[in-house]
């Protein structure tokens, strides 16, 4: 893989970039000695170590302390025809996590079901992360709430080493979300397992005529700060692409160095400030590789070097591999691995 072509004109703003905001030396950054270094200060038991331990030392990137994972819940979240009928092999749980496991990927992500029909098959083979709660959209009109699908004794029974659960913040039910999610994640650690929050904003009033700040640095980063105050042990975040959210929106509180100083307009530096907002590194971030489209490769490649030069932890991308030929999906969860397994891409 040829970084320099992929990348084209922004081969060098991005891979030379250096983060004159917040200094890399203020972070606890990704490594083989993550969990020895950082995890196991904290008050997670020692099982639940292990299960972190479990999920970096699986797949391609197994002791590196980078996480490429699979997430295949959008046969709830976006209907299973949405999501399936361009390559139908992935109504099957069994394909899915297939693919999880043939494309070198530290875990698989899914629902109470998919994993729950293959799970004596597969657990013991590759980690697995139940996600707890879903938004449906078959009620009509459209609600944009998490609801539980599944608890954290089911997960633990089917052998799981995580459980995932989504907090819509800034959403008119984000308090009882925040409050369910909570009392989850600290029954999944009393058992022993890792928890993974998708820390989205989700309020109507977040887009403006102009922009939309559902992806704002300030924004999610202050999301972030809410899903790591509850006990998550990885964030997943959509990648920030813009800032100013609190000032556009005129809303909450925030402060003028977060804009002069803490961030700048550099994609880094925006997805810097997120992982500063996960205790500076203390808890991993990993971004979202968003839709499948045309560009797919392009797309997740920026998206890897982005975050991990601006000290996530990995990159957890779904549609952008099961939408495609099973060969073709293999192929760029490969292609994400490498950027984290490249010397070539350095921390900004």
């Amino acid at each position: 893989m040829n970084i320099t072509t992929l990348l084209g004109d922004e081969h060098d703003w991005l891979l030379n970039h250096v983060c004159n905001t917040i200094p890399k030396h203020s972070l606890q950054l990704p490594g083989a000695d993550f969990i020895d270094r950082v995890m196991a200060l904290s008050d997670r038991k020692p099982s639940v170590l292990r299960n972190l331990q479990a999920l970096y030392n699986q797949g391609r990137l197994a002791g590196t302390g980078y996480l490429s994972l699979l997430p295949v819940d959008q046969g709830v979240e976006h209907s299973a025809g949405a999501s399936f009928a361009s390559n139908p092999m992935f109504f099957d749980p069994k394909h899915i996590v297939e693919l999880a496991i043939e494309g070198g990927c530290n875990g698989v992500a899914s629902t109470l079901g998919v994993l729950g029909i293959v799970s004596r098959h597969y657990a013991h083979k590759i980690p697995m992360i139940l996600k707890i709660n879903h938004n449906e959209l078959l009620t009509y009109p459209n609600k944009f709430d998490q609801t539980l699908f599944a608890s954290v004794n089911q997960a633990f029974d089917m052998g799981a080493c995580a459980v995932g659960a989504t907090v819509f913040f800034g959403s008119e039910e984000s308090r009882r979300q925040i409050q369910e999610v909570s009392q989850a994640f600290e029954h999944a650690h009393s058992l022993g397992m890792v928890t993974i929050l998708w820390a989205y904003t989700r309020n109507n009033a977040f887009k403006t005529a102009d922009q939309d700040y559902h992806a704002s640095a300030d924004l999610t980063g202050q999301a972030n700060h809410l899903a790591v105050t509850i006990g998550a042990d990885i964030v997943k975040q959509k990648m920030a692409t813009n800032n100013g959210g609190y000032n556009a929106i005129k809303f909450g509180k925030t402060h003028s160095k977060v804009y002069s100083e803490l961030t700048t307009d550099h994609p880094i530096d925006l997805v810097r400030y997120q992982v500063a907002n996960c205790y500076m590194g203390r808890i991993g971030m990993i971004n979202s590789g968003g839709e499948s489209g045309s560009d797919d490769l392009h797309q997740a490649i920026r998206t890897a070097i982005i975050n991990k030069r601006a000290g996530g932890m990995g990159l957890i991308s779904g549609r952008k591999a099961f939408q495609k030929p099973f060969a073709e999906g293999i192929k760029l969860l490969n292609a994400i691995q490498d950027i984290y397994l490249s010397k070539e891409v350095t921390i900004a």
